[in-house]
Parts: structure tokens; C-alpha cells; sequence
């Protein structure tokens, strides 16, 4: 609206003016009446509260619709001037403070799975240098428990029966077999207890028979046969050493893609099947893994050298990486995270056993290219 549109505003209200009819100013009767109601008409009472920012408008004369008349607000006393609010609204547009950076964390109790790894390192190191069999009993036992877990599993999330007690009976004595009759007996070991698992199965109904066996052959492949490379390589004259470096070389380049992928990872590895695996954590695993192959080679191992120590440790970086992506694509199937929890802050001794069980055959064939088989 103008204010112009009403002639110029009178002090106080738009109203008529001081002289009317009886002061002589213009005749009297009903023209009259109607030209002064015609310039006279009264202008719609308007708040005259100023807004913010106020003399300009006090200069004009013009008064302005404010207040929370015509806003979702609750009405509020103006400080004076000078005085500080005493809630004051946040400006929409102020900058919000930065959300404070969250800190890494391993995802899993590190206390609990430092004492498990030290409390199982010191039990296996003990009976590998003091009795072998003790060794090959330790390894026996790790075989029919991670057994038990992986049959479990897969009865559990996908309603497969692989048979375990021919599965148990038979991987403890393919470990057996391995360390009193080498390869051969190995071999004859699994095919025997193939056999077991196809007859021991045929005692329930047909139905699913196929899937159980299937499973049971690849469980009795992949927890008792890998592992009876182990007991293979303790065959050795320096075969408690042969052991020492495995397990050595296993347990560093997991500990290098830890703690080097912890730090610097960004780039995923195979983010399908394990999403926290990177690049950088494998080049980390390769790194440190050949560090301490040269180291063991040189030092440890009867007959060899640095070099070939380089080389080992890359081969062992390299499956110790597939083993655990491998495990880590049965465990996303079965949509699980963890085989079992019976090692606090590992999970189950399957979770453990995920990158030594494929890296045990590699480990024992390049050592025999190297230095022999004695």
C-alpha cells in the first residue's frame, strides 16, 4: 500500500480535519455531507510498531506490519539498547562446529586376543621343542575342533549334514598319517576317509545326500589334509624349526596387513568379500613377510639363504591372503562372522586356522626345493 494514495498524513491518525461545517469552511447539506464523507473515509488502524533498523521509517511516517502477529513465534521482550540477550537465537546461517574425528578401533577386544595369541603361541612352541608328538597331537586337536565348527555352521545356516564323526576320526588320523608316512600316507588317509564319509551318510534318508557328502569331502580336504603339512614338515631334522618359521612368517604377515592397512589402508582390496582388507594392508603383509623370511631363512634354516627367505615370504604373504578371503567368502555365505567363539578376541580356532591351513603345503614345498626334504 502507498501512503501517498490517502494525502499526507496529519499527526496522529488519518482522520478529518479540525475545522468542519459549523466553523464555516463550506456550506452545509447533502452535497456537502457527501464530498466530506467521500475525503474523510477513515484508513484501516495499522500497529504502529516499527521494525528492526528504525529511524528511516520514523522519517517517512510509515508504519509496518511486524511482530509475531505474522510469524509462528512466540512473542518475546526487545532488549534496550546496549543490553545482551539473554537467550539468543542461533543464526541460521552460522557455521555448525565440525563433528570431533572418530578414532580407529580394531573391532575386537585386542587385550583379550593378545593374552589368547601369546597363552596358544606358548603352548605350541613348548611342545614343539620338547616332544613331537606333542606337536602332532596339538595339531590333531585344532584339526577335529575346526572340524566341529565348520560342520556346525553349515548345519546350522544351511541345513547341510556333513557327517562329523567319520570327518573327526578321519582328520585326526590323516595328521597322523602325514607325520609317521609322509605324503603317501597322507593321500591314502583322505581317500580313506572320503570312503567313511560316503558310507557313514548312507545311514540316513536320501534326501540331501548328495550336498552332505560334498560338504564333508571339502571339510575333510580343507581343515585335516592341509593341515597334515604341518605334521609333514616336522619330519625334517630341523623340522622344529621348519614349523617355527611357518608359523612365524604366517603370523607376521597378518600382523604387517594389520597394522599397516589399520594406518594407511583407503584403497579396499575385495570389498565384496572382505571389506576390511586394502591394498595397503597387503603390500604391508608382503613387506614384513619378507623381512622375516630372510631373516629365518638366514638364521633358522639349515642350508639357506636370504634370498630364498624372500622369496618365501612373498609366497606366504600371497596365501595367507587367499586363505583368509577364501574363509572369509564361506563365512559371508553362511552370513555369519565368526566360525565359533571359543578363542576370546579370535572368534573359533577355525578363525584362526583360516590363513595356516593354505600356507602350511606352500611353505613345505618350497622348503624342500630349497634345502631338501631332510
Amino acid at each position: 500500500m502507498n501512503d501517498s494514495s490517502w494525502g499526507t498524513p496529519q499527526t496522529g491518525y488519518w482522520g478529518p480535519p479540525d475545522h468542519g461545517p459549523g466553523q464555516g469552511t463550506a456550506p452545509a447539506g447533502p452535497a456537502y455531507d457527501a464530498h466530506y464523507a467521500q475525503q474523510t473515509r477513515p484508513m484501516p488502524v495499522v500497529p504502529d510498531v516499527p521494525d528492526h533498523g528504525g529511524d528511516q521509517d520514523v522519517d517517512r511516517g510509515a508504519a509496518r506490519l511486524s511482530g509475531p502477529l505474522f510469524r509462528d513465534e512466540t512473542p518475546q521482550a526487545r532488549p534496550h539498547r546496549g543490553e545482551v540477550p539473554q537467550n539468543p537465537e542461533p543464526m541460521p546461517d552460522a557455521p555448525q562446529p565440525a563433528p570431533a574425528p572418530q578414532k580407529k578401533t580394531a573391532g575386537r577386544d585386542l587385550g583379550a586376543a593378545i593374552g589368547v595369541g601369546v597363552g596358544l603361541g606358548a603352548v605350541i612352541i613348548a611342545s614343539l621343542f620338547v616332544v613331537k608328538a606333542v606337536f602332532v597331537g596339538v595339531v590333531a586337536v585344532a584339526v577335529v575342533v575346526g572340524l566341529w565348527e565348520l560342520t556346525s555352521r553349515l548345519r546350522e545356516r544351511r541345513g547341510i549334514n556333513a557327517p562329523l564323526v567319520p570327518l573327526a576320526l578321519g582328520g585326526a588320523a590323516m595328521v597322523a598319517a602325514g607325520y609317521a608316512g609322509g605324503a603317501e600316507g597322507a593321500w591314502v588317509a583322505m581317500a580313506l576317509t572320503t570312503l567313511a564319509v560316503l558310507v557313514w551318510r548312507m545311514t540316513a534318508p536320501p534326501e540331501g545326500y548328495l550336498k552332505d557328502v560334498t560338504a564333508g569331502v571339502f571339510a575333510a580336504f580343507y581343515v585335516p589334509f592341509l593341515a597334515t603339512f604341518v605334521a609333514m614338515m616336522l619330519t625334517a631334522d630341523d623340522g622344529a624349526w621348519r614349523v617355527l618359521t611357518f608359523l612365524l612368517l604366517t603370523v607376521v604377515s597378518d600382523t604387517g596387513a594389520y597394522a599397516v592397512g589399520w594406518r594407511f589402508g583407503t584403497h579396499k582390496l575385495a570389498p565384496r568379500i572382505s571389506p576390511g582388507k586394502t591394498r595397503e594392508g597387503l603390500l604391508g603383509a608382503i613387506g614384513f613377510a619378507m623381512a622375516a623370511g630372510a631373516l629365518c631363512m638366514e638364521f633358522l634354516i639349515d642350508g639357506g639363504s636370504w634370498w630364498q627367505g624372500l622369496l618365501l615370504g612373498l609366497a606366504v604373504a600371497a596365501s595367507a591372503t587367499l586363505g583368509d578371503l577364501g574363509e572369509s567368502m564361506i563365512k559371508r555365505d553362511l552370513g555369519i562372522k565368526d566360525m565359533g567363539t571359543l578363542l576370546p578376541g579370535h572368534g573359533g580356532i577355525m578363525d584362526r586356522l583360516d590363513s595356516l591351513l593354505p600356507t602350511a603345503p606352500v611353505v613345505w614345498l618350497l622348503l624342500v626345493l630349497f634345502v631338501g626334504s631332510g
